[in-house]
């Protein structure tokens, strides 16, 4: 991997965008070796992911503008694309997958945290959409993931004038979960991840997909997945030999 640093701790794997030079804007090879780390993370055993940014003023700045001011309508439209396709398999990995934004996370870096279940942030850390002060709108799901998330007016607070949010403002949205002091911000997320890797795999991989779908569906609709998935659980090995250990150290 040229950009990007993934490494294990036991069943937690932290994956870095490694381009601080260029305040870790995902190109197209960063995003082809997302697509390649993610294909392995939906088979290995690997139960939560970390996602931060090299150095300490970036997340991710988002996409490379470099490369954007060079291109026309089909190129941008292959972009988009691929950068829909990076972050719909965050979305989709039946894992929890965490966002530690240590810095900068404009744009399609804004859009990725976007992407993950959980976002934990340092206090020097800042937020936004500001494609519309380089005359395009946000194109890797910003318009409907940030909706979704802080609502469709904070949404269209953020997208019509670009400006940037501290840390303690998208706190306050719920547009991150927690903020930590920058020199724990990764290891208070591995802390944090490591509590959620002693739950059941299967079972977190459901609710997110629940939660995820319920979203987008009525309330009716949900309920009813939510009863088909619960006695799922039922017939995993694992929920046997949780409930039985309960019960019997009970």
């Amino acid at each position: 991997m040229a950009y990007l640093k993934v490494e294990r701790d036991d069943e937690i794997v932290q994956i870095m965008i490694d381009r601080a030079d260029k305040l870790n804007a995902m190109n197209l090879d960063v995003m082809d070796e997302f697509i390649s780390v993610l294909d392995t993370l939906e088979r290995d055993s690997s139960k939560v992911i970390i996602i931060t940014g090299s150095g300490q003023k970036a997340f991710s700045a988002g996409a490379d503008i470099e490369y954007m001011n060079s291109i026309g309508s089909t190129e941008a439209e292959k972009y988009a694309l691929r950068g829909h396709e990076v972050l719909n398999k965050i979305e989709k990995l039946e894992k929890p997958v965490i966002s530690a934004i240590n810095g900068y996370a404009l744009g399609g870096g804004c859009e990725l945290a976007l992407s993950s279940d959980i976002r934990f942030a340092s206090p020097n850390a800042q937020l936004g959409q500001p494609e519309v002060t380089l005359g395009i709108c946000p194109g890797w799901g910003g318009t409907q993931r940030l909706l979704r998330i802080i609502g469709p007016a904070r949404a269209k607070d953020l997208i019509f004038t670009g400006r940037k949010i501290s840390a303690d403002e998208a706190f306050s949205m719920g547009l991150v979960n927690k903020i930590f002091p920058s020199e724990n911000l990764l290891s208070e997320t591995r802390s944090y991840a490591k509590l959620i890797a002693r739950n059941s795999t299967f079972a977190i991989g459901i609710s997110k997909n629940l939660v995820n779908k319920g979203m987008d569906a009525n309330l009716d609709t949900g309920l009813k997945l939510e009863i088909y998935s619960w006695s799922l659980c039922f017939s995993t090995k694992d929920r046997q030999e949780r409930m039985k250990a309960f019960v019997e150290k009970k």
